[in-house]
């Protein structure tokens, strides 16, 4: 509830220090007194809308600052939290409004932007007037009223998490399916890619290991040519070995006719033929070490320019062929199973969409049955509030095809004043006091479910008096019991109902000529001051008879407050 309202420098308002209570408090005062400024300054400090004219003139600003005592479960708990702001003790909106127009907010004496001020202030306060009542009348609030009213607000929660569930499954199948197009139409490249990779067989380090070989069997095809020819010279067709053995058996014939000038000859003939014999083993062992097939070089060639050409084609190294191949293979092997992945994320959906259209058909079902129930609730209030001839009718409009977070139901609050007459919306066919005693018959049937702790109504009684003024006011006592209430009234049947009266007066300013009389320009401030038993009544007669209190008036001031009682 609100526990303190502290006011600077606003209009009229030098300083105000109001503690306030549960149960219905009545702010009364005479025409002009500063009634209204009052409640501009608590929708100022509840995120209504800045004016630099609020601030008291010649002052550079005005502030308005606001305490309340929440209960545990009070949702205003989530929004500090979900906003990251301290909530420890009471909880404390202050709104400063400076005279150029700006203006600065905080809660807990953190600094808010005025967005997450009214909404945190739409969960503490609720304030009515003939022509604001916001709360009751924007009909984008009504399917939330009829939810809390039936006890469905669980419900509805749970149907938001199967919607969610739903979009979710629905994104992640729109995703699928778009991945499986982009990859269908790939898919020739990636088949043959798999298909040439894998008759490939690239291996890490292939390349390096051909290429050696390669370079030295080419190597070797250039030394074999050179042994060859060195053979050739030494055993081939042109050796000197056979010119040589026949001129040593010629000498050996000769070495019985002259040993001594033979023999060193013939010795070195051999010698020289040994060398030769051992040149020519030699070489053979050298060309039988260089051999290589030309066909094992063509097929080594071969490999290596079908690897290079691969790994240009696929913008990879051949060392990375292997890799690239598997990455091709992968998403061969995606797409081949894209289809089942599809159909499993489509069955999801499916089953998404059928639990969440179960339950919104049945959260719709109750829906209708609650506004049935809130229509003869609200219409069984309206006979002693002059409206007995109205009806008011909570219009449910089920739409599958419109389905949302919220269900497919659309609610608005629709009224018929008079037999005969075609109904509408509450805030195109109620005129405005009809208006402030449909919604006053409204809120004492919501009072325990969907509204705010704390109710303020701004003169809910204009237009009305006698009986259906003692029926608003029994009615806000009633309200009363459930949640805080103030009400700015002019009626004093609903005053006498009231358990806490305050008074709101001008008075001269502290320090200004004409305190003791109000000097016709003396400057003024409005004050507040909570009144006993004895003050209270003689407010209430004046209420009743007017700028001169009778002894009648004061009789029927204590009837009234008897009545009350």
């Amino acid at each position: 509830m609100l526990a303190t309202l502290s006011i600077r420098d606003i209009v009229l308002i030098e300083k105000l220090d109001l503690t306030l209570s549960e149960g219905l408090t009545v702010l009364t005062g005479e025409t002009g007194a500063g009634k209204s400024i009052l409640l501009d300054a608590v929708s100022l400090a509840l995120g209504g809308r800045g004016d630099g004219a609020l601030v008291r003139h010649g002052l550079p600003k005005g502030q308005v600052t606001l305490t309340f005592d929440l209960s545990p479960d009070h949702p205003a708990h989530s929004i500090l939290a979900a906003a990251e702001l301290p909530d420890e003790g009471p909880l404390v909106v202050r709104r400063i409004q400076m005279a150029d127009g700006r203006t600065r907010a905080s809660v807990n004496e953190e600094t808010v932007s005025v967005q997450t001020l009214r909404l945190i202030g739409a969960s503490l306060i609720e304030l009515h007037g003939q022509h604001d009542d916001r709360a009751l009348v924007d009909p984008a609030s009504h399917r939330a009223v009829i939810d809390a009213f039936g006890g469905l607000a669980a419900k509805a929660e749970a149907l938001g998490a199967l919607w969610r569930a739903w979009r979710v499954a629905l994104s992640d199948a729109r995703a699928e399916r778009e991945r499986l197009e982009i990859a269908a139409r790939e898919a020739d490249f990636t088949r043959h890619a798999v298909e040439e990779l894998t008759a490939l067989a690239a291996e890490v380090g292939e390349e390096a290991s051909l290429s050696e070989r390669r370079t030295g069997m080419m190597r070797s095809e250039k030394i074999a040519t050179d042994l060859d020819e060195a053979l050739d010279a030494v055993a081939g067709g042109s050796s000197p070995v056979p010119s040589l053995a026949a001129a040593v058996r010629r000498l050996e014939r000769r070495a019985g006719e002259a040993q001594d000038l033979v023999r060193p000859a013939v010795e070195a003939i051999d010698q020289a033929l040994d060398a030769l014999e051992t040149a020519r083993a030699h070489l053979e062992a050298a060309l039988a070490d260089a051999a290589f097939e030309p066909a094992e070089l063509e097929r080594i060639e071969e490999r290596l320019f079908a690897l290079r050409a691969a790994a240009r084609k696929y913008g990879a190294s051949v060392d990375d062929l292997p890799t690239v191949a598997a990455r091709f293979s992968a998403e061969l092997e995606r797409l081949d199973q894209s289809a089942a992945t599809l159909a499993r994320l489509e069955k999801t959906v499916a089953e998404a969409e059928t639990a969440y259209r179960t339950a919104a058909a049945a959260l719709s079902l109750e829906r209708h049955g609650a506004a049935g129930v809130l229509d003869a609730a609200v219409v069984a209030e309206l006979p002693p509030l002059k409206l007995e001839r109205a009806a008011f009718i909570t219009k449910v409009t089920s739409d599958p095809a419109s389905a949302g977070p919220d269900g497919y139901d659309q609610v608005e609050f629709w009224v018929r004043t008079n037999p005969g007459t075609r109904p509408g919306p509450l805030m195109k066919v109620a005129s405005g006091g009809e208006l402030s005693r449909f919604l006053l018959a409204l809120k004492v049937v919501l009072a325990d479910r969907g509204s705010a702790p704390t109710l303020i109504f701004d003169e809910i009684d204009t237009g009305v008096g006698g009986a259906v003024a003692d029926a608003i006011g029994q009615r806000l006592g009633r309200l009363a019991q459930k949640v805080q209430v103030l009400c700015v009234t002019h009626a004093p049947q609903v005053a006498a109902r009231a358990r806490h009266h305050l008074l709101i007066a001008k008075a001269a300013a502290e320090g200004a000529p004409g305190q003791d009389g109000l000097a016709e320009d003396a400057p003024v401030t409005t004050r507040v001051a909570p009144l006993n038993a004895t003050t209270r009544r003689e407010e209430i007669a004046r209420m009743l008879a007017g700028a001169t209190v009778t002894a009648e008036a004061r009789a029927a001031a204590d009837r009234l407050l008897k009545a009350a009682r």
